[in-house]
């Protein structure tokens, strides 16, 4: 679609009772690894801090990603983007996740399915980050990754799923709360002719 600017004034939705999430599917298994005799040798207690120390720098790296924060009155405006619709959901997912708390610092322990519907494409992106984010505030799970596996366009419905794990006071740093997701000047621009190529979002979160 060139230069099409999918977007319009949308009513505020109505107040929705909240659902029994899925519980998480659980910490994440990398497998097993085929012992070394001549690890033997080291104690098991030496192998498992230096293994730890190991992953926990891993972890920690400084990553690039696709999202920013734009100024505006009182509150903030997401923006996230990417070559598809799809990575473009979960640029600003993660953007609304990174406010609250740097993800470059949270380590890939548990892997959740998060899943929304909706009417139309602005409604389907509202819903989406309102579950990702009351996922935060209940479960308290902060993912640093986030994958778009299914997005319908005529059903509308998403399915994507987050890496990360439960928030700790003291291990990670607290951000600025974000308390809703709102229609405020909300803006998905697909291959538009004054932007970049692929896709972009724009949302303005209530802080």
């Amino acid at each position: 679609m060139q230069g099409e600017l999918v977007g319009q004034a949308l009513p505020q939705r109505e107040d929705r009772g909240r659902r029994h999430r899925k519980n998480t599917l659980g910490d994440s298994n990398l497998g097993s690894t085929a012992t070394n005799p001549q690890a033997e040798k080291v104690p098991r207690a030496e192998q498992q801090e230096v293994q730890q120390s190991d992953e926990e720098q891993g972890e920690q790296q400084e990553e690039c990603h696709n999202f920013e924060y734009l100024d505006h009155t009182a509150d903030v405006q997401l923006h996230g983007w990417g070559e598809t619709i799809e990575s473009a959901f979960a640029a600003t997912a993660l953007a609304m996740m990174n406010y609250q708390t740097p993800i470059n610092k949270v380590r890939r322990k548990i892997t959740r399915e998060i899943t929304a519907e909706g009417h139309d494409l602005h409604s389907l992106l509202y819903n989406f980050l309102d579950e990702v984010l009351y996922i935060f505030h209940t479960e308290l799970l902060v993912c640093r990754d986030m994958e778009v596996t299914s997005l319908d366009q005529g059903a509308w419905t998403i399915t994507a799923v987050g890496r990360g794990e439960t928030f700790e006071r003291g291990r990670h740093e607290q951000g600025t709360e974000v308390k809703a997701v709102t229609y405020s000047a909300m803006q998905i621009y697909v291959n538009d002719c004054h932007k970049q190529e692929g896709c972009h979002i724009y949302v303005i979160v209530d802080i």
